[in-house]
């Protein structure tokens, strides 16, 4: 996992999000609706993460320490518009998972927080993401309006210090500073 630095990694960050959300569109599940994220990963304002294996982007995302969402107490490492290649197995998500767990405890935060966008009903949250996310450690802590408005299901996951995890994944990612700027939220 580190920052995307040039030009040419966030564009690769930007394409990733345009595939994910046709691949989306595509199943009828839900895509954002207010932000143009892929946008979003070519600022360089933007502080934004990839998930990188053999020089390939698996995933994208933007980290940022904050001091609370409207929906959750206290600071946490939220992850923001996180996208990742569509058709590829859930070990990518199981790494970040484990990943921002032990980022936050190295921060001295005590959850990550995160949001799922959901459809219309919000109970139409696909089950099978929400029951494998679960089973990986997240906790759903309700339903509603998101950040950009959205209808977002919101979750929460426990930091937890994980010596062993270099050996499956290393952390070159910037440290979240706190947000207040818009380009760092999600």
């Amino acid at each position: 996992m580190r920052t995307l630095r040039t030009d040419a990694e966030r564009a690769e960050a930007a394409a990733l999000v345009q595939d994910r959300q046709r691949w989306l569109t595509l199943r009828g599940l839900p895509v954002p609706a207010q932000a143009d994220v892929p946008a979003l990963f070519r600022d360089r304002q933007t502080r934004s993460a990839g998930l990188f294996e053999d020089g390939k982007l698996l995933a994208c995302m933007v980290p940022a320490r904050d001091p609370g969402l409207s929906w959750g107490e206290g600071p946490c490492l939220r992850l923001g518009r996180v996208h990742t290649l569509p058709d590829q197995s859930d070990d990518i998500t199981r790494l970040i998972t484990l990943w921002a767990s032990d980022l936050a405890a190295r921060l001295d935060l005590p959850v990550v927080r995160a949001e799922v966008l959901a459809r219309h009903p919000p109970q139409a949250v696909p089950v099978a993401l929400l029951r494998r996310l679960t089973d990986m450690g997240w906790d759903v802590r309700g339903s509603g309006a998101g950040r950009e408005g959205d209808r977002v299901t919101c979750l929460e996951l426990a930091s937890e210090h994980r010596p062993g995890l270099s050996a499956l994944i290393s952390c070159q990612v910037h440290a979240p500073h706190l947000t207040g700027d818009d380009r760092s939220s999600a």
